[in-house]
């Protein structure tokens, strides 16, 4: 039988460690999953009710591959509201989840051999996007004792003349850092400076604990900016595959339609009522979702600083970087998980800078998160981690 090409870059793709710990978490039954972000909250019913009445009314058809007009309006008009930024409603186009539109950049704005840089720690998801299309992914350099905060400086030394591409990504995951707006406005002007485009993933910017979030689509003054927003944190709509991206120009317009009729047609049109439903909607348990996120983000600092664990304190997302002590974490995490029942991220799966760390999804069950980070501190306590570098918790 035939074979795939030698030649194809999906070839090239790599593994997300963080699913195949998941996978391996799902065949036990005991299990805490603290290695996915997976909100715990319920999607609200009048969602549910907008699916069914659509449902009802037969409005289940195509939409245009750039999605329903309805939710481009409205997701314009979300962002506009929560960044100060005009957004023209054509610019917007729905996308099959944020990945998907992050995905349909890479491939439409590099070619083969292009490099995009990424921060590392880094989202595995962007690497093998930018694999997928026969991109380079490169990385900058963040550091723990900066809470993960990049310094321009790192950034720029990372820059070569294949570089393309900057994504940007805050609240960050995997780390949960913040960036401050004169971080995030230098990082602009970097962009400028070497004109590269910025791949902005905001899909955790409603989830900050305290501190601002700033989108470097509001330092974008010459159309270099894509953000990238997604229905699935914010609205705990992770299976209904609902995103968008906010284009800087009319000129993408066309190609990103292009592929988006080549890749899925459209997106589903259920799940694009659903998110308008979401939109226009009451936004109170969205607050109560971010405060319960903070919350539990309390907890588990308090938790680990009182069990003698380190740590780097996120200012947001819903994720929290913990130090195992052990540069081999993808063995620490299969050990917890068969010894403790307990599923976590191994920092390995998200690069050099997150060496010797795990990654905890603060979304689970606060009485599961609780429970699971105890386990972990007694499997590090009964000799199962290292010594590890620190970690700063701040």
């Amino acid at each position: 039988m035939p074979s795939p090409s030698s030649t194809s870059p999906v070839l090239r793709v790599p593994r997300s460690g963080i699913r195949a710990l998941m996978e391996l978490a799902l065949q036990d039954p005991q299990a805490i999953h603290l290695e996915i972000g997976e909100p715990d909250a319920l999607v609200p019913q009048h969602v549910v009710e907008a699916v069914a009445d659509a449902v009802d009314r037969g409005a289940t058809g195509y939409s245009s591959s750039l999605g329903l007009p309805e939710l481009r309006a409205a997701a314009a008009a979300r962002v506009a509201r929560r960044s100060g930024v005009r957004v023209d409603p054509a610019r917007v186009v729905v996308t099959h989840g944020a990945m998907h539109g992050l995905a349909m950049a890479m491939a439409t704005l590099l070619g083969p051999g292009d490099e995009v840089l990424l921060p590392d720690p880094t989202f595995p998801n962007w690497e093998m996007a930018a694999v997928a299309c026969g991109a380079v992914p490169r990385t900058y350099r963040t550091r723990c004792e900066e809470g993960f905060v990049p310094l321009v400086a790192d950034v720029e030394a990372a820059i070569t003349d294949r570089t393309r591409a900057l994504v940007v990504c805050s609240p960050n995951n995997p780390t949960g850092a913040v960036y401050p707006a004169e971080t995030v406005a230098a990082l602009v002007e970097l962009a400028r400076r070497h004109d590269l485009w910025v791949l902005s993933d905001e899909c955790y910017e409603s989830v900050t604990f305290g501190v601002p979030h700033t989108s470097p689509a509001q330092h974008d003054v010459d159309g270099r900016v894509l953000v990238f927003h997604t229905m699935s944190k914010t609205y705990a709509m992770t299976g209904w595959r609902v995103g968008y991206v906010v284009l800087p120009s009319d000129d993408l317009l066309e190609p990103f339609g292009h592929l988006a009729e080549a890749t899925v047609a459209c997106p589903a049109t259920t799940s694009q009522r659903a998110a308008l439903a979401a939109l226009e909607g009451p936004q109170e348990w969205v607050h109560e979702s971010v405060e319960s996120y903070w919350d539990r983000r309390d907890a588990a600092v308090a938790l680990l600083a009182g069990r003698g664990v380190r740590f780097v304190e996120p200012d947001g997302a819903f994720y929290l970087m913990v130090d195992v002590g052990t540069p081999d974490t993808e063995a620490f995490a299969r050990s917890l998980l068969a010894d403790r029942h307990v599923a976590v991220a191994p920092g390995s799966t998200f690069g050099a800078a997150a060496q010797g760390m795990v990654r905890i999804s603060l979304a689970a069950p606060r009485a599961q998160l609780v429970e699971g980070l105890g386990r972990l501190a007694d499997h590090l306590a009964a000799g199962s981690g290292g010594a590890g570098r620190a970690a700063a918790s701040r």
